[in-house]
């Protein structure tokens, strides 16, 4: 019998104690690790259905997850791992037809997000602005990401602070490095405005939403831009600006 679960939240916290007592670096990310950090539980009209769990493990630790995962019940995607395993591995939950992503050091899609010290600094996920940033860094954003960056306005506030909190400070200084990160993150925080309205939400929630993604949109603006965004913007659009993830399918 697969010693993995049914339920993919209870997986991943599952994942999550086993990784803490084998001290692995291993944190949650994705829409599940939003349904995790969500106190009170999501707001019903932001809860989905949650197909895979992510994870991020700190830099060199791509060794000991492919040994952790396996040690777990998982099936590798062994020629991705082979060919892409410094930064990205692929596993597959065979029991439940789920498939498992970990990346490694910082997270790479669109746009790199780096960790180092911070993945550390929550117990269970990564902490909340990645999560963010995460969920934003998408050039088109889809369904469950709206629901998902939703969900994190509606949820917590922004200040400059971790914990419960989105830290907006780290968010505008990422974002006043990189100015292709800037271009995809304040994009889709304007256009997520426009989708409040699209969900049956009492009318103070949906203020505090855009209370909030305002705040974060001003926080960003008022940060410095480095000299390498400012050379970055004046080329802005002609040449792209993000980059075009690889996608991964069928088994191992």
């Amino acid at each position: 019998m697969s010693a993995t679960r049914a339920d993919v939240v209870e997986e991943a916290r599952r994942i999550a104690e086993a990784a803490t007592e084998e001290g692995l670096a291993l944190r949650l990310l994705g829409g599940v690790a939003i349904r995790v950090r969500a106190k009170d539980g999501l707001a019903p009209v932001f809860e989905r259905e949650y197909a895979d769990h992510d994870w991020i493990s700190s830099k060199g630790a791509s060794a000991n997850a492919q040994k952790f995962f396996q040690k777990q019940g998982y099936t590798p995607h062994t020629s991705f791992n082979a060919l892409n395993g410094r930064e990205r591995l692929l596993f597959f939950d065979e029991s439940h037809n789920r498939q498992v992503d970990v990346f490694v050091g910082s997270f790479r899609m669109s746009h790199e997000i780096p960790f180092g010290k911070r993945l550390a600094s929550e117990p269970l996920t990564i902490p909340l602005a990645e999560l963010l940033l995460t969920k934003l860094q998408i050039v088109e954003l889809n369904e469950k990401d709206v629901k998902d960056a939703l969900a994190l306005f509606h949820d917590h506030p922004v200040d400059d602070e971790d914990g419960d909190s989105v830290n907006g400070g780290r968010i505008a200084e990422l974002c006043a490095s990189d100015w292709g990160l800037w271009r995809t993150f304040t994009a889709n925080l304007d256009a997520l405005g426009g989708h409040v309205e699209r969900y049956d939400l009492p009318e103070e929630d949906g203020k505090r939403i855009m209370d909030r993604i305002q705040a974060l949109r001003g926080r960003i603006e008022a940060e410095p831009k480095t000299f390498g965004w400012k050379m970055r913007s004046k080329i802005g659009d002609r040449k792209r600006w993000y980059e075009l993830p690889e996608e991964v399918e069928g088994g191992p």
